[in-house]
């Protein structure tokens, strides 16, 4: 409608200005044809040829003899009336012809072309009502309806205590009488907390669908602007669309954007912030009638949220919407699966149990991951192995076999990550391990991946330290293989994760005895300059960091004592890998035994193409000369 009305400004001002440019050069037209030059025209009234002559301002018009009418210009200087008068010429004089229409189209000329500039830009400013520099105050909320594609509790899967907590929402949209007429009013708001990626705004996106409602959604950041005042006036904004449009819901998607503690940080906190939420706030509390406006909102990080948001008759309902588990997994990847063919040998079960701490995003990525391989080598269906090599590709990172590696770095990188699967293969608390690779893959030259058989809950103190074990097994199996001068930067990754699992076991887990059953975790971070945390004493700094580094020393420990007595072992495994570059769980136990990877001397899960035998790998006497460019880059995840 804007661009409509832009148009048919422009066209009335063209025509406008072409009536006007035609007004004036039509007015003497009749007379152009016989302009004459000055000097003619005396010379014609110093012959007698002129009858008369009639002045009007600088032009000149007269009649010859013969009939005719002239014009011409006469100069400044000119003294044209003398000459007349000694020529007995009859002099009539006039005012310089104008009509008044003439006149009150050049006297408003100037005014309209101000008043169109003025709407002109007046128009761009505004930018149709929400984008331009006069639409501050206006909501960025953007309504979906079911044109937008409608969603349903049929596309969300995995999540069915949310669903249920949110159900009864859908039923007040749908039939408000039932709960009115009984004195219950429906929650004004419910607010979804859960990691990234666990569908919150995919369920918000189906209640509004299984109500057949309009669903606003706006991003908190989307209120917070430069100028005090503006978020404020966007929050009246969207109520008031939300109310002509009622029953609706309206989601905040991040609404820690905006709903952060008031007065928290430096200097007092964000004027325009809390501005803004206490605007929300207001809205909220029902000082005017929003029935049929449900506000959903979301976050990841509930803990910074101001408290005054989450009391009851604001955000009565919290939601959480945890990662899925094995059955929630499950049925995730049969929704992403549906426009997905599938070959025969596809178990959804098995990948979802493959698949631990995943969560629907994840999940959706890897299907879709799966479905490019299967397409990239032409496969009219998507098959199991397509599901491992997107598994891998997620866990992992995409291999790099591209990489240029020496035989030394690649010796090293076999020797590293035989030491890590050993351990975890020996320790029973760890998780089973799942596949092992010397292949590059992201930003580490060799990996060892674990899967827990089952979704974890709990982590136990001997479980953390067999992880510890695990975790410096790639430090020790260097250092057992090339000595302790020869160590590279490989395990650098490794001492990073154990760090974090030791001072999470002493800092906030209480398992440490010396320390005990304090939680130092906001002290610490304090001390390391995240936040302002409460201080401790140096002696108790001393003694934290102490038992953080037994932690990790026990670990090195018996990881060098596991690699030790299992020479033999730790030889084949590394061998192994130098030979397949890529091992499975399985694959591992039967190398670690002297076996071929697979019973029908296949490659496994590799690209080598025989099998040889890797039962004559003998045990290593003596420690052997590391290679002078095995540097690696530190490993994520072992």
């Amino acid at each position: 409608m804007g661009n409509v009305r832009n148009l048919a400004f422009w066209v009335v001002l063209m025509l406008l200005v072409l009536a006007l440019f035609n007004l004036f050069s039509g007015s003497s037209g009749s007379l152009q044809n016989n302009e004459v030059s000055y000097s003619e025209f005396v010379t014609s009234v110093q012959d007698g040829d002129v009858r008369n002559v009639t002045l009007d301002g600088e032009q000149v018009r007269f009649r010859a003899a013969d009939g005719s009418d002239y014009l011409t210009i006469k100069p400044e200087d000119a003294e044209l009336t003398q000459l007349l008068i000694n020529n007995d010429i009859p002099v009539k004089a006039r005012p310089q012809e104008q009509s008044g229409f003439q006149t009150f189209l050049m006297s408003l000329l100037p005014i309209a072309l101000l008043i169109g500039v003025w709407i002109y830009f007046m128009n761009r400013m505004q930018g149709g009502g929400k984008g331009g520099a006069m639409g501050f105050g206006k909501s960025k909320a953007k309504m979906l309806t079911e044109k937008q594609g409608r969603v349903t509790f049929d596309d969300v899967a995995g999540i069915d205590e949310a669903k249920e907590e949110l159900e009864e929402i859908v039923e007040f949209l749908r039939n408000p009488q039932k709960f009115s007429r009984l004195g219950g009013k429906i929650p004004k708001g419910a607010l979804l907390v859960g990691p990234p990626g666990t569908g919150k705004t995919l369920l918000a996106r189906a209640i509004a669908g299984e109500a057949g409602v309009p669903f606003f959604t706006i991003s908190g950041s989307d209120f917070v602007e430069m100028f005090v005042g503006v978020g404020a006036s966007r929050v009246r904004d969207m109520f008031e669309q939300a109310k002509k449009n009622a029953p609706c819901i309206v989601f905040i998607d991040e609404i820690d954007a905006v709903g952060r503690h008031r007065g928290a940080g430096y200097g007092g906190g964000n004027d325009e912030r809390e501005q803004t939420l206490n605007q929300l706030l207001v809205e909220m509390d029902g000082f005017e009638s929003n029935e049929g406006v449900i506000i959903l909102a979301a976050t990841n990080r509930r803990d910074v949220l101001d408290p005054a948001l989450l009391r009851p008759g604001r955000f009565d309902r919290q939601v959480t919407v945890p990662n899925p588990d094995i059955k929630g997994r499950e049925k995730i990847l049969s929704v992403h699966a549906r426009k997905t063919p599938l070959g025969p040998d596809v178990d959804l079960r098995i990948i979802a149990r493959g698949t631990p701490g995943f969560s629907g995003a994840d999940l959706a990525n890897l299907v879709n991951e799966a479905a490019l391989m299967a397409a990239r080598v032409g496969r009219r269906f998507v098959t199991m192995v397509d599901f491992e090599q997107a598994k891998d590709k997620v866990m992992m990172g995409p291999e790099r076999r591209s990489m240029v590696m020496t035989a030394e770095q690649k010796e090293m990188t076999a020797y590293h990550e035989a030491g890590h699967a050993l351990v975890g293969m020996t320790l029973p608390k760890c998780d089973p391990v799942y596949k092992a690779t010397i292949i590059p893959r992201g930003g580490a030259l060799g990996m060892v991946m674990s899967l827990p058989e089952i979704d974890r809950l709990n982590m136990f103190k001997d479980e953390c330290h067999q992880r510890l074990a695990m975790a410096m097994a790639g430090k020790a199996a260097e250092i057992h293989k090339y000595g302790p001068d020869s160590v590279s930067n490989g395990p650098a990754g490794d001492i990073q994760q154990a760090s974090a699992l030791a001072r999470a076991m002493v800092l906030q887990w209480g398992m440490s005895d010396k320390v005990g059953n304090i939680d130092y975790s906001e002290a610490a971070q304090g001390y390391q300059g995240n936040t302002a945390g409460f201080s401790v004493s140096a002696n108790t700094k001393e003694l934290v960091e102490k038992e953080v580094q037994k932690f990790i020393q026990d670990g090195y420990d018996h990881a060098m004592k596991i690699i030790t007595e299992k020479e033999v072992e730790f030889e084949r495994l590394a061998q192994g890998l130098l030979e397949y570059e890529t091992l499975t769980g399985d694959e591992i136990k039967r190398v670690m035994d002297g076996l071929p990877p697979s019973d029908d001397s296949g490659d496994g899960d590799t690209d080598a193409g025989s099998t040889p035998s890797v039962t004559a790998i003998p045990k290593a006497k003596g420690k052997k000369t590391p290679p002078k460019d095995g540097g690696m880059e530190p490993e994520p995840s072992v």
